[in-house]
């Protein structure tokens, strides 16, 4: 370990191989992360503390879905013609304003006048958070040396997981500071403290970072290559099959069945996404067959098959009444595991098959469909769960999403698998004409 961090300390102070970038990259990254988790905090425990419904607080979040979409879409194209620094920094500067623009919510204000002022600051929150993804995946592949596959997939890990653990940081943070300064006062500490690390890397990143050499057409935003189309598909579901219970049913349940204060629930929202990060950290170490070795196509659809069992398994020990509280955190965690590895192998792939001069759209393109899944389940979460039947619905809504996510994901598996077998079966003829006798 202290050969490790020596050899990391050593590579930021060369600034060679892309390491420092990287890890200005990441910083930034990080910054917004635990802001983006404490605001989700924070928005669900006050509105549901002023007697909103689930449907209510899902409609909360829907500009930031949407707005993610359109984001991803735009984003990639901006950040190929402008660089990637441009779209990093700007994600950073309106999170900043949306953080202070929540501040001034007034709980007095009619109900119509909170929703639609906490969704328009939730639609600026959308946008910095995907044009900040948009650009750290992106910026992965720009300083990460060509047919490096290895390395690459230990950076796309490590900064996945390293999101996913810090945003439940960020949800801890919420809850948090909630109880103890207050709603308002809560979201202006975040903003100057996201101000600071703005100004602080404002100047350390290139200008020319993912600048794609010639001007990119909008209209190549667009993929034309099936796998990642297919990908994209895959993801839309993935992620709608999580959010169908993790954005409003799963609080909701807990503070309305299981009686938990929201610094509970906070907490163990935190502990399952800090946990869910640290697996897709560590996803290299146990997916690949060989040491080293990157993910193969095939890979998706296997992980994906795997986690389709979970939310079943979950919704029949809920639905019969098996130790409800035992089967659904303990459920819920082998669900975190199992998904952490499915998005780890996902977002190495997509980074894979992105061209590196169009490694910005197309990232773009790719979590376009994310940020689709997401909305799909913010909107279903809230209205399956108070129409429907409850996290059970949910969690059976979110089985059905996992299985099409494999499915689709089979067109990834099977041309690959054909092209090794061919080139075997060509192997095997080859030596069968050598050994024959002339």
């Amino acid at each position: 370990m202290r050969e490790r961090l020596r050899a990391l300390v050593a590579a930021l102070s060369s600034r060679k191989d892309g390491v420092w970038e990287y890890a200005l990259v990441t910083l930034a990254y990080w910054g917004l992360t635990i802001t983006d988790g404490a605001i989700r905090m924070l928005i669900l425990f006050q509105v549901y503390l002023m007697g909103y419904s689930a449907m209510q607080i899902a409609s909360l979040f829907l500009f930031y879905e949407i707005f993610g979409v359109l984001t991803n879409l735009f984003g990639g194209w901006i950040g190929a013609n402008f660089g990637l620094r441009v779209t990093l920094f700007g994600g950073i500067g309106i999170q900043v304003v949306a953080l202070a623009m929540l501040a001034l919510l007034n709980p007095a204000w009619p109900v119509w006048l909170v929703i639609s002022y906490v969704m328009v600051s939730q639609a600026l929150s959308g946008i910095a958070k995907d044009l900040t993804k948009m650009s750290s995946k992106s910026a992965i592949k720009a300083v990460v040396p060509k047919d490096a596959d290895a390395t690459m997939y230990r950076w796309v890990s490590l900064l996945t997981g390293s999101k996913n653990a810090l945003k439940g940081v960020g949800f801890f943070v919420g809850a948090l500071l909630l109880t103890v300064v207050g709603f308002n006062m809560s979201l202006l500490i975040m903003a100057a403290g996201l101000l600071f690390v703005l100004t602080s890397l404002w100047r350390h990143l290139p200008d020319d970072l993912g600048k794609t050499k010639q001007k990119s057409k909008f209209t190549s935003m667009f993929s034309m290559d099936r796998r990642i189309n297919i990908l994209s598909a895959a993801r839309f579901f993935l992620f709608g099959a999580r959010d169908v219970w993790f954005v409003v049913a799963l609080p909701v349940y807990l503070a309305a069945v299981f009686g938990w204060s929201p610094m509970v629930v906070g907490a163990y929202l935190a502990l399952w996404t800090i946990g869910y990060g640290i697996v897709q950290s560590l996803a290299p170490k146990f997916i690949a067959s060989k040491p080293g070795e990157a993910p193969k196509g095939y890979t998706v659809f296997l992980w994906s098959a795997i986690l389709t069992a979970v939310p079943v398994a979950i919704a029949i020990a809920l639905g019969a009444g098996i130790f409800p509280g035992f089967s659904l955190v303990v459920g819920l965690a082998a669900f975190g595991v199992v998904f952490a590895v499915n998005s780890a192998v996902h977002s190495y792939m997509i980074v894979n098959y992105a061209e590196s001069e169009k490694v910005a759209m197309t990232i773009g393109f790719y979590y376009m469909a994310n940020a689709g899944g997401r909305l799909a389940g913010t909107v279903l979460s809230g209205l399956v769960y108070q129409y429907a039947g409850g996290i059970v619905a949910c969690l059976w809504l979110s089985a059905v999403f996992v299985g099409s996510a494999a499915l689709i994901s089979t067109g990834l598996s099977l041309p690959e698998d054909r092209k090794a077998l061919g080139s075997a079966r060509q192997g095997q003829l080859a030596l069968s004409h050598a050994a024959a006798p002339a």
